[in-house]
Protein backbone atom coordinates (compact mmCIF):
# COMPACT_ATOMS: atom_id res chain seq x y z
CA UNK A 1 0.00 0.00 0.00
CA UNK A 2 1.41 3.60 -1.16
CA UNK A 3 1.28 6.61 0.94
CA UNK A 4 -1.05 7.89 -2.31
CA UNK A 5 -4.36 7.66 -0.29
CA UNK A 6 -6.11 8.28 -3.86
CA UNK A 7 -4.78 4.90 -5.44
CA UNK A 8 -6.45 2.88 -2.15
CA UNK A 9 -9.82 2.95 -3.98
CA UNK A 10 -13.40 2.75 -2.83
CA UNK A 11 -14.34 0.35 0.17
CA UNK A 12 -17.74 -0.24 -1.53
CA UNK A 13 -16.47 -1.16 -5.27
CA UNK A 14 -20.29 -1.96 -6.47
CA UNK A 15 -20.91 1.87 -6.11
CA UNK A 16 -19.67 3.78 -8.59
CA UNK A 17 -21.68 7.06 -8.04
CA UNK A 18 -21.26 9.33 -5.01
CA UNK A 19 -23.28 11.11 -2.94
CA UNK A 20 -23.18 14.16 -5.24
CA UNK A 21 -24.17 12.34 -8.41
CA UNK A 22 -20.45 12.47 -9.64
CA UNK A 23 -18.34 9.23 -11.17
CA UNK A 24 -15.94 9.07 -8.10
CA UNK A 25 -13.51 6.51 -9.97
CA UNK A 26 -12.56 9.55 -12.21
CA UNK A 27 -12.24 12.04 -9.26
CA UNK A 28 -10.00 9.28 -8.00
CA UNK A 29 -7.50 9.30 -11.16
CA UNK A 30 -7.70 12.84 -11.53
CA UNK A 31 -6.52 13.38 -7.63
CA UNK A 32 -3.81 10.47 -8.14
CA UNK A 33 -2.79 12.42 -11.20
CA UNK A 34 -2.66 15.98 -9.30
CA UNK A 35 -0.72 14.49 -6.38
CA UNK A 36 2.10 12.76 -9.11
CA UNK A 37 2.44 16.05 -11.11
CA UNK A 38 5.46 18.15 -9.96
CA UNK A 39 5.66 21.71 -9.77
CA UNK A 40 9.10 21.49 -11.63
CA UNK A 41 9.08 21.98 -15.03
CA UNK A 42 12.14 21.57 -16.06
CA UNK A 43 12.63 17.66 -14.01
CA UNK A 44 11.40 15.70 -17.09
CA UNK A 45 14.87 17.70 -18.79
CA UNK A 46 16.88 16.46 -16.39
CA UNK A 47 17.81 12.94 -17.65
CA UNK A 48 20.98 10.50 -17.36
CA UNK A 49 23.29 9.55 -19.99
CA UNK A 50 21.79 6.90 -21.68
CA UNK A 51 24.82 6.47 -24.04
CA UNK A 52 27.72 7.96 -25.22
CA UNK A 53 27.08 10.66 -27.96
CA UNK A 54 30.35 12.87 -28.88
CA UNK A 55 33.11 10.48 -28.14
CA UNK A 56 36.92 9.91 -28.10
CA UNK A 57 39.11 6.83 -29.37
CA UNK A 58 42.19 5.41 -28.22
CA UNK A 59 44.55 6.51 -25.29
CA UNK A 60 48.01 5.06 -24.86
CA UNK A 61 50.29 4.96 -22.65
CA UNK A 62 53.85 3.30 -21.84
CA UNK A 63 56.36 3.76 -19.05
CA UNK A 64 59.94 4.77 -20.49
CA UNK A 65 63.28 5.35 -18.58
CA UNK A 66 62.74 9.31 -16.78
CA UNK A 67 58.58 8.59 -16.66
CA UNK A 68 55.30 8.54 -18.40
CA UNK A 69 55.05 8.93 -22.15
CA UNK A 70 50.94 9.23 -23.17
CA UNK A 71 49.23 9.57 -26.90
CA UNK A 72 45.55 10.58 -27.72
CA UNK A 73 44.40 11.95 -31.19
CA UNK A 74 42.43 15.15 -31.32
CA UNK A 75 39.29 13.38 -32.69
CA UNK A 76 35.88 13.60 -31.41
CA UNK A 77 33.37 11.43 -33.41
CA UNK A 78 29.24 12.28 -33.65
CA UNK A 79 28.78 8.92 -33.61
CA UNK A 80 30.28 7.79 -37.28
CA UNK A 81 30.54 11.34 -38.63
CA UNK A 82 34.36 12.94 -37.83
CA UNK A 83 33.04 16.27 -36.63
CA UNK A 84 35.48 17.56 -34.09
CA UNK A 85 39.29 17.58 -35.30
CA UNK A 86 40.87 20.07 -32.84
CA UNK A 87 39.67 18.14 -29.42
CA UNK A 88 42.27 17.87 -26.92
CA UNK A 89 42.05 14.52 -25.10
CA UNK A 90 45.26 14.80 -23.00
CA UNK A 91 44.31 16.77 -19.44
CA UNK A 92 47.02 18.10 -17.58
CA UNK A 93 46.61 17.44 -13.44
CA UNK A 94 48.61 19.24 -11.56
CA UNK A 95 52.44 19.74 -12.50
CA UNK A 96 53.19 15.62 -12.72
CA UNK A 97 50.52 14.20 -13.67
CA UNK A 98 48.19 14.01 -17.38
CA UNK A 99 45.27 11.87 -18.31
CA UNK A 100 44.28 10.20 -21.06
CA UNK A 101 40.55 10.47 -22.42
CA UNK A 102 38.34 7.89 -24.52
CA UNK A 103 34.85 7.97 -24.39
CA UNK A 104 31.93 10.40 -23.98
CA UNK A 105 33.75 14.23 -24.37
CA UNK A 106 30.52 15.63 -21.93
CA UNK A 107 31.62 13.24 -19.21
CA UNK A 108 34.92 14.58 -19.55
CA UNK A 109 34.20 17.65 -19.32
CA UNK A 110 32.48 16.66 -15.99
CA UNK A 111 35.24 15.13 -14.45
CA UNK A 112 37.72 18.13 -15.61
CA UNK A 113 35.68 20.26 -13.60
CA UNK A 114 35.38 18.03 -10.54
CA UNK A 115 39.30 17.52 -11.22
CA UNK A 116 39.71 21.24 -10.86
CA UNK A 117 37.44 21.67 -7.83
CA UNK A 118 39.45 18.99 -6.24
CA UNK A 119 42.65 21.06 -6.78
CA UNK A 120 40.90 24.17 -5.04
CA UNK A 121 39.81 22.51 -2.41
CA UNK A 122 43.48 21.38 -1.87
CA UNK A 123 45.03 24.85 -2.28
CA UNK A 124 42.62 26.34 0.36
CA UNK A 125 44.02 24.27 2.67
CA UNK A 126 47.70 25.40 2.39
CA UNK A 127 49.07 22.81 4.23
CA UNK A 128 52.02 22.51 1.80
CA UNK A 129 50.86 19.37 0.43
CA UNK A 130 49.82 18.22 -3.19
CA UNK A 131 47.78 15.64 -5.09
CA UNK A 132 50.82 13.31 -7.24
CA UNK A 133 49.45 10.39 -9.47
CA UNK A 134 48.84 7.99 -7.19
CA UNK A 135 45.85 10.56 -5.31
CA UNK A 136 44.37 11.34 -8.57
CA UNK A 137 44.30 7.89 -9.89
CA UNK A 138 43.02 7.00 -6.23
CA UNK A 139 40.26 10.04 -6.77
CA UNK A 140 39.33 9.06 -10.29
CA UNK A 141 38.40 5.14 -9.36
CA UNK A 142 36.85 5.99 -6.30
CA UNK A 143 34.21 8.36 -8.73
CA UNK A 144 33.74 6.13 -11.29
CA UNK A 145 33.09 3.30 -8.97
CA UNK A 146 30.36 5.22 -7.07
CA UNK A 147 28.85 6.80 -10.29
CA UNK A 148 28.67 3.03 -11.77
CA UNK A 149 26.84 2.69 -8.57
CA UNK A 150 24.57 5.20 -8.93
CA UNK A 151 23.47 3.30 -11.71
CA UNK A 152 24.71 6.47 -13.65
CA UNK A 153 28.22 6.21 -14.75
CA UNK A 154 30.70 8.39 -16.82
CA UNK A 155 31.08 6.97 -19.93
CA UNK A 156 35.07 7.02 -19.84
CA UNK A 157 37.94 4.57 -19.69
CA UNK A 158 40.71 7.07 -18.40
CA UNK A 159 44.54 6.49 -18.67
CA UNK A 160 46.24 8.40 -15.48
CA UNK A 161 50.24 8.70 -15.85
CA UNK A 162 52.64 10.42 -13.61
CA UNK A 163 55.71 10.56 -11.85
CA UNK A 164 55.58 11.49 -8.02
CA UNK A 165 57.82 14.87 -7.81
CA UNK A 166 59.40 13.56 -4.37
CA UNK A 167 59.78 9.66 -4.77
CA UNK A 168 60.41 9.72 -8.30
CA UNK A 169 57.66 6.96 -8.49
CA UNK A 170 55.80 6.67 -11.65
CA UNK A 171 52.59 5.58 -12.26
CA UNK A 172 50.32 4.29 -15.02
CA UNK A 173 47.27 3.24 -14.61
CA UNK A 174 43.55 2.45 -16.31
CA UNK A 175 40.00 3.06 -14.78
CA UNK A 176 36.97 2.99 -16.65
CA UNK A 177 33.58 3.37 -16.32
CA UNK A 178 32.26 0.11 -14.45
CA UNK A 179 35.34 1.18 -11.59
CA UNK A 180 37.64 -1.48 -13.10
CA UNK A 181 41.37 -0.55 -12.46
CA UNK A 182 44.63 -1.76 -12.96
CA UNK A 183 48.11 -0.64 -13.66
CA UNK A 184 50.69 -2.12 -16.26
CA UNK A 185 53.84 -0.85 -17.87
CA UNK A 186 51.63 -0.43 -21.18
CA UNK A 187 47.95 0.73 -21.31
CA UNK A 188 45.43 1.15 -24.45
CA UNK A 189 41.70 1.92 -24.34
CA UNK A 190 39.39 0.70 -26.46
CA UNK A 191 40.42 -0.42 -30.08
CA UNK A 192 44.25 -0.02 -28.55
CA UNK A 193 43.84 -3.06 -26.21
CA UNK A 194 43.39 -4.91 -29.07
CA UNK A 195 45.71 -3.58 -31.90
CA UNK A 196 48.43 -1.42 -30.44
CA UNK A 197 48.88 -3.33 -26.91
CA UNK A 198 50.28 -6.49 -28.47
CA UNK A 199 52.75 -3.68 -30.29
CA UNK A 200 53.55 -1.98 -26.95
CA UNK A 201 54.06 -5.29 -24.99
CA UNK A 202 56.63 -6.46 -27.90
CA UNK A 203 58.90 -3.35 -28.03
CA UNK A 204 58.44 -2.25 -24.48
CA UNK A 205 58.00 -4.81 -21.99
CA UNK A 206 60.03 -7.70 -23.57
CA UNK A 207 62.85 -5.17 -23.77
CA UNK A 208 65.66 -5.46 -20.63
CA UNK A 209 66.19 -2.10 -20.34
CA UNK A 210 63.26 0.17 -20.47
CA UNK A 211 63.10 2.28 -23.84
CA UNK A 212 64.54 6.14 -23.52
CA UNK A 213 62.56 9.20 -24.37
CA UNK A 214 63.68 8.77 -28.42
CA UNK A 215 62.64 5.59 -28.65
CA UNK A 216 59.50 6.07 -26.45
CA UNK A 217 58.38 8.34 -28.78
CA UNK A 218 59.10 6.58 -31.84
CA UNK A 219 56.95 3.65 -30.38
CA UNK A 220 54.40 6.04 -29.26
CA UNK A 221 54.41 7.05 -33.51
CA UNK A 222 54.44 3.39 -34.78
CA UNK A 223 51.49 3.14 -32.83
CA UNK A 224 49.53 5.59 -33.81
CA UNK A 225 49.97 5.04 -37.47
CA UNK A 226 48.64 1.48 -36.85
CA UNK A 227 46.00 2.60 -35.09
CA UNK A 228 45.05 4.69 -38.04
CA UNK A 229 45.06 2.64 -40.17
CA UNK A 230 43.03 0.22 -38.66
CA UNK A 231 40.31 2.54 -36.34
CA UNK A 232 37.74 3.88 -38.52
CA UNK A 233 37.22 6.56 -35.44
CA UNK A 234 41.02 7.85 -35.76
CA UNK A 235 42.61 10.54 -37.16
CA UNK A 236 46.53 11.07 -38.08
CA UNK A 237 46.71 14.19 -35.68
CA UNK A 238 47.63 13.41 -32.43
CA UNK A 239 49.31 14.60 -29.01
CA UNK A 240 52.26 13.46 -26.91
CA UNK A 241 52.77 14.13 -23.00
CA UNK A 242 55.62 13.43 -21.82
CA UNK A 243 55.54 13.42 -17.50
CA UNK A 244 59.27 13.57 -15.22
CA UNK A 245 59.77 13.95 -11.93
CA UNK A 246 60.38 17.49 -13.02
CA UNK A 247 56.78 18.26 -14.44
CA UNK A 248 54.75 17.23 -17.62
CA UNK A 249 54.79 18.73 -21.27
CA UNK A 250 52.02 17.98 -23.50
CA UNK A 251 53.33 18.48 -27.68
CA UNK A 252 50.89 20.11 -30.24
CA UNK A 253 49.34 18.46 -32.78
CA UNK A 254 51.42 15.99 -34.66
CA UNK A 255 50.75 13.34 -37.53
CA UNK A 256 52.82 10.44 -38.86
CA UNK A 257 53.62 10.07 -42.61
CA UNK A 258 51.32 6.92 -44.26
CA UNK A 259 50.88 4.83 -47.42
CA UNK A 260 48.08 3.61 -48.97
CA UNK A 261 49.22 2.54 -52.09
CA UNK A 262 48.69 -1.58 -50.98
CA UNK A 263 44.53 -0.63 -50.96
CA UNK A 264 44.69 -0.28 -54.41
CA UNK A 265 44.48 -4.51 -54.42
CA UNK A 266 41.67 -4.72 -51.86
CA UNK A 267 38.51 -5.76 -52.59
CA UNK A 268 35.61 -2.75 -51.95
CA UNK A 269 38.61 -0.09 -51.89
CA UNK A 270 37.49 3.55 -53.65
CA UNK A 271 35.84 2.75 -56.90
CA UNK A 272 36.48 -1.25 -57.16
CA UNK A 273 33.20 -3.54 -57.02
CA UNK A 274 34.38 -7.08 -58.12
Amino acid sequence: MTANFTSWGRPFTDAKMDMYGGDITQRYQLGAQQLAATSDNFTEGVQKTQQPIVTGTSVIGLKYKDGIMLAADNLASYGSLARFKDIQRLYGVGDNTVIGAAGDMSDFQHVQHELESLFIDEYCNDDGHTLGPAQIYEYLSTLMYHRRSQLNPLWNAFVVGGVDPKSGESTLAYVDLLGTTYSAKTIGTGYASMIAIPLLRRLVEDREEPPNEEEALEIIKTCMKVLFYRDARSLNKFQVAKITKSGADISPSMSVETEWGFAEGIRGYGAQTQ
